[in-house]
């Protein structure tokens, strides 16, 4: 579990659930989605391609800052548009920057122009965390002598 892992092995643990809206859905319907689900962000689905990601953060600043009602404004509205997205075979350590880069926390995984998972920042932490955390201990164990050698 390193920065030089690459997002196909975050994924093998993570899973590659994929929640989708279309750009005509609303966006009380994306909202409603992403709080079923667990999650920040959406990804947008037309004609079996991805258009766009939907996340909280389009909706607080697009849809209440504005004084938009959610009901009438559709995701097409709001949607972050043109995606930025890597492959499965992008690093942890090549997707935080672009995260950083952009000012982004979800990043579709295309393959072969297919959507096979969103990452967010979180679960890019939480790989480096459990990485970190394995080091230490493998460190403990050697310090007082468990190490297998």
């Amino acid at each position: 579990m390193k920065l030089v892992d690459t997002i196909s092995s975050v994924l093998r643990q993570k899973g590659g659930d994929i929640y989708h809206v279309t750009p005509s859905h609303s966006v009380y319907d994306a909202i409603e989605m992403m709080a079923d689900k667990h999650v920040g962000a959406l990804i947008v689905i037309a004609d079996g391609r991805l258009v766009g990601v939907i996340s909280e953060r389009d909706y607080a600043r697009k849809v209440i800052l504005k004084g938009r009602a959610s009901k009438e404004t559709a995701v097409e509205e709001i949607m972050t548009s043109p995606v930025v997205y890597v492959s499965p075979r992008h690093t942890v350590d090549e997707c935080m920057a672009l995260m950083t880069e952009k000012r982004i926390r979800h990043l579709p995984v295309c393959d072969d122009d297919r959507v096979v998972a969103m990452i967010s920042i979180g679960d890019l932490v939480k790989w480096i965390i459990d990485g970190q955390d394995r080091a230490i201990h493998q460190l403990e164990d050697y310090i007082s002598g468990k190490y297998p050698g």
